[in-house]
């Protein structure tokens, strides 16, 4: 079965210009792949990259060497030399990013930020209603907040809404960072729950999660990103 994604000997170093130049790697040789129903998990300790290799391949980073292929219906792009154009074409087919931080435009209410990734995911505007409506219910966020903008949340209400936003449209492939890390255990179990109908569906998930039992409960492989890190310096 064809990787859903696939990372292939991606390397990446940051260049700290106000600091003289410094070259600061952050990974190197990094080979995965995720495949349909899966939902691999990546371990290591803070600083190890783990979030950068989300970012690679939503394609908010560009890499040194290597490369992230994507499978897009019956094609392959590679994210390190995609065109942005095919780029925002995947996001909105083919990839879901939940990150650490629900960034939206001010003053549009938390139900319209989710129907809107559903309509660019593809659902009609009734779908897209009526999903978000019944993820937001799922995720114990109170129906009087709805209509008010999620700059207004707590963290905890902003990640609800940031993972519904996530997990509405059909997408094949997910990316995770630590959605879970400011929510409460019932909502944690709400998570679980999803994360697992989207396996049961067919997609396959990448993901931090720094919470153990959370970790354990949804992954079916765990990658130390240290062990890349190790490989390429011995």
């Amino acid at each position: 079965m064809t990787p859903l994604i696939a990372f292939e000997d991606v390397a990446k170093t940051f260049t700290l210009h106000l600091r003289g130049g410094v070259r600061l790697p952050v990974v190197s040789r990094v080979s995965l792949e995720v495949r349909p129903g899966e939902c691999v998990v990546l371990g290591g300790p803070s600083g190890a990259g783990k979030s950068s290799l989300l970012k690679m391949a939503y394609g908010n980073y560009r890499i040194d060497a290597g490369a992230i292929r994507i499978r897009d219906g019956a094609r392959l792009v590679d994210v390190a030399t995609a065109e942005p154009r095919q780029v925002l074409a995947l996001r909105r087919r083919v990839v879901a990013y939940v990150s650490q931080f629900l960034r939206v435009i001010p003053r549009v209410g938390a139900r319209a930020v989710v129907e809107e990734a559903g309509r660019e995911g593809g659902l009609s505007p009734e779908e897209a209603e009526c999903r978000a409506a019944a993820l937001l219910t799922r995720l114990n966020l109170p129906e009087r907040l709805w209509d008010l903008p999620p700059a207004t949340f707590s963290g905890g209400e902003q990640q609800r809404v940031n993972i519904a936003r996530g997990f509405i449209a059909d997408k094949p492939l997910l990316l995770l960072d630590e959605p879970t890390a400011s929510l409460d255990a019932t909502n944690r179990a709400v998570v679980l729950e999803l994360i697992r109908e989207k396996q049961a569906a067919g997609a396959g998930l990448l993901g931090i999660f720094h919470d153990a039992e959370m970790r354990e409960a949804v992954a079916t492989r765990i990658l130390d990103v240290t062990h890349f890190r190790d490989r390429a310096a011995a």
